[in-house]
């Protein structure tokens, strides 16, 4: 079947009441009286444009940083690079404070004027670690049944680390410890760990 044309369509009727006039539309026209039971589902129309994140010009990599939230909260930490969507990869070095290879908002940390020297370090392991799903966990092949049930109130098994994340930790701050102690304090400056105490000013603080 063909279009229909405007002339095919249904015309609507103009009648008279009283003095003044009705526009009445055809039936096919109207509204209709009954509705669907259930809502239809519609896409909802994303007008925001998803804009690149834009790094504060004080985080530079090599940059120490202070970790406002999280696990390690308090720390400080050497950043190595810039991931998308304003996430950081920073490190302790482990061996120093204890904090591995792992990713960072950067509104939750605090950029310190202490810069550590990032020559020497591996840019293909950076690189590897930067790369979506690298911190993905791994699935767990064994459910827990009856044997957890009974199990309860045990020391739970601690978890293995990969053996690849070791590898990648160690082959990043081998130069990283190389460059620390090589700076007078560095070393115990990143063991330390920041608080604050009753009557300190963070707005006046130089970090």
């Amino acid at each position: 079947m063909s279009a229909q044309t405007p002339s095919d369509k249904p015309a609507s009727q103009t009648k008279k009441f009283g003095k003044g006039e009705r526009v009445i539309p055809h039936h096919s026209q109207r509204a209709k009286k009954f509705y669907p039971a259930e809502d239809e589902s519609k896409p909802k129309k994303v007008r925001k444009s998803i804009n690149p994140a834009r790094p504060r010009p004080s985080l530079v990599p090599g940059t120490v940083l202070i970790l406002l939230a999280g696990r390690f909260r308090g720390k400080r930490v050497i950043l190595l690079k810039h991931l998308p969507q304003g996430i950081l990869l920073v490190t302790g070095p482990f061996k120093v404070n204890g904090v591995p290879l792992r990713r960072v908002n950067a509104r939750y940390v605090i950029a310190t004027s202490v810069k550590v020297d990032l020559k020497g370090i591996d840019n293909k392991t950076v690189e590897k670690v930067g790369e979506e799903g690298y911190f993905t966990r791994e699935k767990k092949q064994d459910k827990a049944g009856e044997d957890a049930f009974f199990k309860q109130g045990e020391k739970p098994e601690k978890k293995k680390v990969a053996s690849a994340r070791v590898s990648d930790q160690k082959a990043v701050d081998k130069s990283l410890l190389d460059n620390i102690k090589k700076e007078p304090m560095l070393l115990d400056y990143l063991r330390s760990s920041f608080s604050l105490r009753k009557g300190d000013r963070p707005h006046e603080m130089k970090w």
